[in-house]
């Protein structure tokens, strides 16, 4: 899935480097192009994206102006690989590409904090990252709460407004401080690029919850536990985005759009596959709160219903499915 997002977005970041960054003015002085990666995981589709990357920021350097430059002077790049301080990073770097054409290093942290020296970094990356929440809103657990979120685990499927209204003002919350942060880091003329999964990954969810709901009706789990998890992720919408960025005022939106991404991934198979790698991101967070039978058993039900997902991927997966942003650094 995140390989599909990552592919799906190419062109459009090759697009708005090309088209909207300008390399000589945010190299003036000097002739190293530093890049993080926001939320990059053990790879390898951080490799992909970065390699894409790379090749995109040497031809915008080559052909800036119609003018054809000497390869000899070609910008050595540095990349930051950043991701929590959980990351399994000895994996991601033992699995560096070899003949990776940058300079490759760890920056362990949240990526809501600062992680980088004032103006040291040019350009910025994020795929399927920035819609993690850093703690679950506290008004959802509250049962006194208008937003308590009783049975269900997610913002998907309630028919409280309360409910998606805490996420919103969580990640309002967060996306403050994250764009602090990078306002800081990001030199003047510096990219950020975003791509986040959008309206057909999000139902994806409530499958989970439903796995969950048969086993508190099968008296095999206390409904309170369910009440008492909620998943820490919100999904932008380009609305969303535009108020977080206007606000911060550091930033001008360059590109947004949503858009959707052709999907092989509707078969049945495809769908016990979708959740089996869905499953990873989020077995954590299950085994933590629910314990590990219960949350094997949440996971092995969640993967049988791969009938069910099929027919609702071959239906949804014709909606806008990522939300592209390209954000320059004023």
């Amino acid at each position: 899935m995140q390989k599909e997002i990552i592919d799906g977005a190419k062109e459009m970041v090759r697009d708005a480097i090309i088209r909207k960054l300008d390399i000589k003015t945010i190299l003036s002085s000097s002739n190293t192009l530093r890049i993080i990666e926001l939320g990059c995981s053990v790879g390898p589709n951080t490799f992909s994206s970065m390699q894409h990357i790379v090749e995109a920021l040497k031809d915008k350097y080559l052909y800036q102006d119609q003018v054809i430059k000497s390869t000899n002077n070609i910008p050595e790049f540095q990349i930051f690989f950043n991701d929590h301080v959980t990351n399994d990073f000895n994996t991601l770097f033992r699995s560096l590409p070899i003949d990776r054409s940058y300079y490759a290093f760890g920056a362990p942290g949240s990526f809501h904090d600062r992680l980088f020296p004032s103006r040291s970094i040019h350009f910025a990356h994020s795929s399927s990252a920035i819609h993690w929440l850093s703690k679950i809103p506290k008004e959802l657990l509250d049962k006194k709460s208008p937003a308590w979120n009783k049975g269900l685990i997610h913002y998907v499927g309630a028919s409280n407004i309360e409910v998606v209204n805490a996420y919103v003002a969580q990640f309002e919350k967060d996306m403050e401080m994250f764009f602090k942060a990078r306002a800081e880091e990001i030199v003047p003329g510096g990219m950020m690029v975003f791509i986040s999964p959008f309206s057909c990954y999000i139902r994806l969810m409530g499958f989970f919850g439903s796995s969950l709901m048969d086993l508190v009706n099968e008296g095999k789990l206390d409904e309170s536990v369910v009440d008492s998890f909620n998943l820490p992720m919100y999904f932008p919408s380009p609305q969303d985005m535009t108020k977080v960025v206007e606000k911060n005022g550091c930033f001008s939106i360059e590109m947004m759009e949503l858009r959707y991404t052709k999907s092989k991934l509707v078969d049945e198979v495809d769908a016990k596959t979708l959740m089996i790698n869905l499953r990873t991101s989020l077995e954590g967070l299950l085994i933590n709160h629910f314990g590990s039978k219960i949350a094997e058993e949440a996971c092995a039900r969640t993967i049988l219903k791969s009938e069910e997902i099929s027919a609702w991927m071959k239906v949804n997966y014709e909606k806008p499915s990522i939300l592209f942003a390209a954000l320059k650094r004023k």
